[in-house]
């Protein structure tokens, strides 16, 4: 009997040794393959989804209304604009992001449209300066009548675009704020006093 009791012990000690010896190495190696396999599917998410070079769908909201495009992804924001939706308020200038002729609000920030991918805008919203008076001339664009603040007026559309963004987030801006919004934007014609005039009028002071 006593025996039968250590051959049996044995048995179920050997059969539990080689169950660890046998199930700890092809545990191992499935886990392993598990987090081979997910680093594989990591890397894979994290190369870039290439577009192009061929004109590629894309759906723009520009002032409210939805566009949907089949452009270049080479293609900037103010060329969409300008070339495929007809909003032209928004000038070509220097192209170079160096005159704020072509300034547009993303998401209710001012931005350089002629150094923007159009296709870097889908989803967010976008608004120019035919969307900022869509509902006839606001208040700063009134003072800036008032105050002559334009002469040839292709300036005009950035100086208005980016003040307004500035008055929307802080209506009572300072001189110092305004300044800093006009920055960027080159006046050919030197309106530059009778601007920062119609700008601070508009902030009520």
């Amino acid at each position: 009997m006593k025996n039968k009791t250590n051959t049996d012990s044995a048995a179920f000690s050997f059969s539990r040794r080689g169950f660890i010896k046998t199930a700890g190495p092809t545990a191992a190696a499935a886990m392993a393959g598990r987090v081979d396999e997910a680093a594989a599917e990591m890397e894979h998410s994290r190369k870039p989804k290439v577009v192009g070079p061929t004109a590629v769908p894309v759906e723009l909201t520009i002032n409210g209304q939805r566009h949907r495009l089949a452009i270049e992804p080479r293609v900037t924001l103010l060329d969409v604009l300008r070339n495929h939706t007809g909003h032209t308020g928004s000038k070509k200038a220097c192209d170079r992001a160096q005159c704020g002729s072509c300034t547009v609000l993303l998401d209710g920030e001012s931005v350089n449209a002629c150094m923007m991918l159009a296709i870097t805008a889908e989803g967010r919203k976008i608004r120019t300066i035919e969307g900022i008076s869509a509902n006839g001339l606001t208040p700063l664009q009134k003072e800036f009548i008032k105050h002559d603040a334009l002469m040839c007026g292709f300036c005009t559309p950035g100086f208005v675009t980016s003040l307004t963004a500035l008055l929307e987030q802080v209506p009572h801006a300072t001189d110092e704020q305004i300044s800093e919004a006009c920055a960027g934007h080159l006046c050919r014609c030197g309106t530059y006093p009778n601007v920062l005039k119609a700008a601070r009028a508009a902030a009520g002071r």
